[in-house]
């Protein structure tokens, strides 16, 4: 059995290396195969996508090329809907069985989308309880999220840490979130006394940009290659871009500050188009979903909000304000129990690829 199977992201390749060792009996090619770097891949924002937009049309005219010549079985794309659910939609219509993995988030911004969804994709595997239910029945199952399974939950309430406080920055994988978000981040560790930052880089580009800014900043910052749910376990806060490492913080049972700043444009589209959430943070978005009542468990400073003082302010009270910390870590923790469901999150991929009629299909 053929299996194309697309991350283009550095949080969708983890799932994706974790469902190719489930796949060993298949064979299996990705972007890699055809000559295409996650780090390339990974661009974010409108401009930043205009720019590269020779790039892009290449890498959809070579995936379309795959599966004509190629011919898989079965595409499975994970995340980053802009490029993969495109390649879904051309294999569909060449009689090619799709399943995507990671809902677009039709719950926050343009619902409109659905049905466009449910015409390039024959199953739809999410990771969020209350998604299945926006799409036409049997479309969509919530697998539970792979996270969870790896991590387990994180403790409610604790003692207050003891100085020096450990406190982990992670500014984002992709460069133009590093430059946006980590000197910020670093100016708001300068101010906390007893405070050791870390900063751990996601990938090598990701980790010759922040030796760069640190550098430049002269500050006491300790720079790690990767480890970053390490130093997250180890670290009392954290300061965290939006995105996958904020689920890893909470995960870690790290108190956090979500942060986030995009241009002046980007921010004026989404303040517009995003109606059906009052939060960014998943495990905020998961606690108002749910119905929780009480603080949401992670603050959230979003553009003009997001300065060194506020972050300074924001961690202070997280290390040295007990009733506070407990508090969000029992917020944190019951959050995380609603991504839960029965057996393994990724053996459920894995059995929507394989398709649950055909169990045996790489046998």
């Amino acid at each position: 059995m053929k299996v194309l199977l697309l991350a283009g992201e550095e949080s969708g390749m983890i799932y994706a290396r974790r469902i190719r060792e489930r796949l060993s009996g298949c064979e299996v090619r990705g972007y890699g195969e055809y000559g295409f770097k996650t780090s390339d891949l990974a661009v974010m924002g409108f401009w930043e996508v205009l720019k590269r937009i020779r790039y892009f049309l290449r890498v959809k005219k070579t995936m379309e090329r795959a599966v004509d010549e190629w011919k898989p079985d079965v595409v499975c794309t994970i995340d980053y809907p802009g490029m993969n659910l495109k390649i879904c939609r051309y294999a569909k219509s060449k009689g090619v069985r799709t399943v995507h993995v990671v809902c677009p988030q039709v719950w926050a911004w343009k619902s409109g989308r659905i049905p466009r969804i449910e015409e390039s994709v024959d199953r739809l595997c999410c990771f969020l309880p209350f998604e299945p239910s926006l799409f036409k029945p049997g479309f969509a199952e919530f697998v539970g999220h792979p996270l969870v399974e790896e991590f387990g939950s994180a403790a409610a309430g604790g003692a207050l840490p003891a100085p020096p406080f450990k406190v982990a920055l992670l500014p984002g994988s992709r460069i133009g979130e590093i430059r946006k978000n980590l000197p910020v981040m670093i100016k708001a560790a300068s101010m906390l006394r007893d405070v050791q930052a870390t900063v751990p880089a996601a990938n090598p580009a990701a980790l010759k940009e922040i030796e760069s800014i640190v550098g430049k900043t002269h500050a006491h910052v300790e720079v790690v290659s990767g480890c970053a749910r390490k130093v997250l376990s180890s670290s009392y806060a954290a300061v965290v871009a939006s995105g996958t490492a904020t689920l890893e913080s909470a995960l870690s049972g790290c108190p956090t500050i979500l942060v986030y700043k995009v241009g002046p444009l980007l921010a004026w589209f989404a303040r517009r188009v995003i109606k059906g959430v009052r939060h960014i943070g998943l495990v905020n978005i998961i606690w108002e979903k749910t119905g929780e009542e009480g603080p949401q468990p992670m603050t959230e400073l979003l553009q003009g909000d997001f300065t060194a003082r506020a972050v300074a302010s924001g961690i202070d009270v997280l290390l040295r304000d007990a009733a506070t910390r407990s508090s969000t870590l029992s917020a944190l923790k019951l959050a995380l129990s609603r991504l839960k469901t029965d057996g393994s999150p990724l053996d459920r991929i894995v059995d929507n690829v394989l398709d649950a009629r055909n169990p045996s299909a790489c046998a």
